[in-house]
């Protein structure tokens, strides 16, 4: 057996067993599953087997070669069997239309959801009444949010639609999850400097990115070298959110240690050019359009991951860029480190970063357009965190003098 394969396979009685090639980035992701322990005797991992568990596994290890046992749980529903031919036709109608890989994924999860609520009812008979018990179940239920209920709602059209050619009405008598109005978490400068500066390396270059240019964890992620233009001091964010390119500022501060991480990266690309490797998967078509672009420097992600995969479709190996929940996992390390008590994530960078631009006094417009929002009224979410808390207002307890002994 190949000894670079995941291995997925029964354990004990509610445990799976997975045997893991050793690598750092290999070991960061094991360890966002809650649960997981390591057996040091034997030198594997064990999880929950829990329902779903190895679809997590799969999606988390996604793009490299991985055995699962064939007493293990199902695969992943991203991934359709070849007794799910719907299913496959909703991950190729929305990939025909260049959704996002987290969209695609999402729009096959939940019309399986849909799908196997009416196991023996012909799907061209399902309709609007029951895409609304369905959405009004998530809610009563499931008590999912109203974000989730709309996104789910707009799989099962998009399915009806564009996969069975069905026209889908007004879907009435649904039962709507609350919309909760909720401020974005911010981070203070102060709290961003010392989070920063409890991480290192690669990760921290990356998170650094997310707070000085205001880029998503995935256009992060997904940066190509190609795109960091260190002449005009701009980044170009390619294919964002709905799938437009914009413009955004490359921070001084970040520039010289971009460059000298870009040195290493190309150094590792040269390295595995020299073996034969050093291909990346490209966008749309252009591999084909263009069958040696993804061996160009330009095309190589900026953080590349830190070991190769094998490409399911051609048997290349290949790097793929360092996986989101790296960063994520290191990131809540350092918040913890640095004692920053605010549920902060990563995007919560991007959103301090939209808010000192505003303290800053540039005007909601330019913030717009360096976030990448559509309308305008998203961006002005910031500036009622701006008046949060009452600043620039004189309390009337101040007013009187009040001195507290306590």
């Amino acid at each position: 057996m190949d000894q670079n394969r995941i291995r997925i396979i029964p354990g004990e009685p509610g445990r799976l067993i997975v045997r893991l090639p050793y690598s750092a980035e290999r070991v960061a992701l094991i360890k966002t599953i809650h649960g997981r322990r390591w057996d040091p005797q034997n030198k594997h991992w064990t999880v929950p087997d829990s329902e779903g568990m190895v679809s997590r596994l799969q999606e988390l290890f996604s793009g490299e070669s991985i055995d699962v046992g064939s007493t293990a749980a199902s695969p992943p529903v991203q991934t359709p069997s070849a007794d799910s031919p719907l299913l496959e036709r909703v991950l190729q109608a929305a990939a025909a239309r260049h959704y996002s890989p987290e969209t695609q994924k999402a729009y096959v999860g939940w019309t399986s959801r849909f799908m196997r609520l009416h196991p023996d009812v012909p799907p061209e008979s399902l309709g609007e009444a029951e895409i609304g018990r369905f959405l009004s179940d998530l809610a009563t239920q499931g008590h999912v949010s109203a974000s989730t209920q709309n996104q789910a709602l707009h799989a099962l059209i998009f399915f009806f639609q564009h996969v069975l050619g069905k026209q889908i009405g007004l879907v009435e008598g649904v039962v709507r999850a609350k919309r909760p109005e909720r401020l974005p978490v911010v981070l203070s400068r102060d709290e961003v400097r010392a989070i920063l500066g409890r991480m290192k390396g690669s990760t921290q270059l990356m998170a650094a990115l997310l707070y000085g240019a205001g880029l998503r964890l995935m256009e992060c992620c997904r940066l190509r070298v190609k795109d960091v233009d260190f002449h005009q001091n701009q980044i170009v964010v390619r294919a964002g959110k709905g799938d437009k390119d914009r413009y955004t500022m490359l921070p001084a501060s970040v520039r010289d240690a971009l460059a000298r991480h870009l040195e290493i990266v190309r150094h590792q690309h040269q390295q595995d050019l020299a073996q034969g490797l050093g291909r990346v998967a490209l966008p749309d078509a252009l591999d084909r359009k263009y069958p040696n672009a993804g061996l160009e420097w330009g095309w190589q992600w900026v953080f590349p991951a830190w070991y190769h995969y094998i490409d399911k479709e051609t048997g290349e190996k290949r790097r793929h860029h360092l996986h989101e929940s790296v960063l994520q996992k290191l990131f809540k390390e350092a918040r913890l480190k640095a004692g920053v008590a605010k549920p902060a994530g990563c995007h919560t960078l991007r959103h301090s970063f939209a808010t000192h631009l505003l303290e800053d006094g540039y005007d909601i417009r330019t913030v717009q357009e360096l976030l990448g929002h559509k309308e305008v009224n998203t961006t002005m979410i910031y500036t009622h965190v701006l008046n949060r808390g009452g600043r620039g207002v004189r309390s009337p307890a101040d007013r009187m003098g009040l001195g507290m002994t306590g």
